[in-house]
């Protein structure tokens, strides 16, 4: 059996409201907020005692998805190095395609968002950067050319 699609991809954070903003900036739609706890995310995550909350933000297109959580209980265990590089092994970014990068940057400037490397073109097909934003979340910024 094949899978249907990619649901989301969830990313833990300190500090909700900052995150949820600089995603909205971006273009995402907040689609939910709420507490999550209980027994049963205690046996789906392996961590006991569990209290965090979620937001589920959905791209304009309706099909693609970043859940937030920010666990009250027990507290997120921070990554080494923080701001961690490129080549660090795990999921390094989430990539957007965006109609005006230029745009889209100093957006996400106002909230403390920088260039990791520079905004570089691909042959004539894309525009690209990656952006680090609240919490070091690294995201990537592709426009399209042609």
């Amino acid at each position: 059996m094949a899978i249907q699609r990619m649901d989301n991809v969830l990313i833990v954070v300190e500090d909700l409201d900052a995150v949820i903003a600089f995603f909205v900036e971006l273009g995402m739609e907040v689609e939910s907020r709420e507490p999550v706890e209980g027994r049963w995310v205690e046996r789906v995550i392996g961590i006991d005692d569990v209290r965090q909350e979620v937001a589920m933000l959905r791209t304009p297109d309706g099909h693609g998805k970043v859940e937030l959580a920010m666990f009250h209980t027990p507290k997120a265990i921070s990554p080494e190095p923080r701001d961690a590089p490129a080549n660090t092994l795990g999921i390094r970014r989430v990539m957007f395609a965006v109609d005006d990068i230029e745009d889209v940057i100093a957006r996400l400037r106002a909230h403390g968002a920088d260039l990791v490397g520079d905004l570089e073109r691909y042959e004539d097909i894309f525009r690209l950067c990656y952006v680090r934003g609240p919490e070091g979340i690294i995201v990537g910024l592709a426009e399209q050319l042609r």
